[in-house]
């Protein structure tokens, strides 16, 4: 199923992202983690994808097995920017082999020795959406930022960015984390006064690790709500607790999101099934509802 057709319905949908192992030795728990989400039977799964090789070699393959043993929709990462025009169509035929017809096209983080690896056929993820049009019959999604950008000066910048995706063949789009809802209710008012009027689902971060807190900063930049770093400061010294903090706090996010007509939920869930297992069940009684 293609993803844009799942929000034609109206109702809600939840979805979980997933990430390949670094090296074959971690295939097989992975393919585990991913399979005990995939039992949650969710809108759809995200998988991602390595920039610069690696990993991307198990994209395909994990996405598949999810559609073909659980029947549950797969979103595969693309990443382009260390990738050529050959590389790019290699894996597009990959895809359409194994019968995913859902991509999330992405310029990808630039590698510290980007010169080496930069094929200059790719500078933005709008020039890959391109391409990926033109390949024929993909439903394209795309990354956006509520916050802005960390590369963007301003946010109406990043705007027109997106504005370009839509133009060249995006269908919807996932955000970054964030921690405070009226961050994202203020960017979707500001996308829909710029005429974008594709479904954005809200991507979200259940933090069950204080050290997460600090990566997720230097990475992203994302503003953080005195309320939530209260709950870190307090339970953060104890896994447990943190983990069950972190879990409610998502939770809520996601109830007042869905009760304020944001219909997509993308969890990030770290390949941990016990964290998205705890969640739907918090939700049990409000998807589709």
């Amino acid at each position: 199923m293609k993803i844009i057709d799942l929000f034609k319905s109206g109702k809600q949908v939840i979805s979980y992202e997933v990430f390949p192992p670094k090296t074959s030795a971690g295939i097989d728990s992975v393919k585990v983690a991913t399979e005990e989400i995939a039992k949650l039977n969710p809108g759809f799964i995200s998988v991602t994808y390595g920039a610069s090789g690696g990993t991307s070699d198990y994209t395909v393959d994990i996405a598949s097995n999810i559609q073909k043993s659980f029947n549950v929709t797969a979103l595969a990462h693309l990443t382009c920017v260390t990738s050529n025009k050959e590389t790019i169509k290699n894996q597009l035929k990959k895809l359409r082999n194994n019968n995913i017809e859902n991509i999330l096209a992405l310029r990808g983080d630039l590698p510290e020795d980007m010169e080496k690896f930069r094929s200059r056929d790719y500078n933005y993820a709008s020039d890959l959406m391109e391409d990926i049009n033109s390949f024929g019959d993909f439903c394209i999604g795309g990354a956006c930022y509520p916050e802005g950008h960390v590369e963007s000066e301003h946010l109406i910048d990043d705007i027109e960015t997106l504005k370009n995706k839509v133009n060249m063949g995006c269908e919807f789009f996932i955000t970054q984390m964030f921690f405070d809802n009226n961050i994202l209710y203020n960017f979707l008012y500001k996308l829909r006064d710029a005429g974008i009027t594709v479904p954005v689902i809200a991507g979200i971060m259940p933090v069950t690790n204080p050290k997460q807190i600090k990566r997720i900063t230097e990475l992203s930049g994302t503003h953080l709500p005195q309320r939530f770093k209260t709950i870190v400061d307090k339970f953060g010294h104890n896994p447990k607790a943190m983990a069950q903090a972190g879990i409610a706090y998502a939770t809520e996010q996601i109830i007042d999101l869905y009760a304020n007509g944001v219909n997509g939920i993308h969890v990030y869930s770290m390949n941990k099934p016990e964290i998205a297992r705890r969640i739907n069940n918090n939700l049990s009684e409000i998807v589709n509802n």
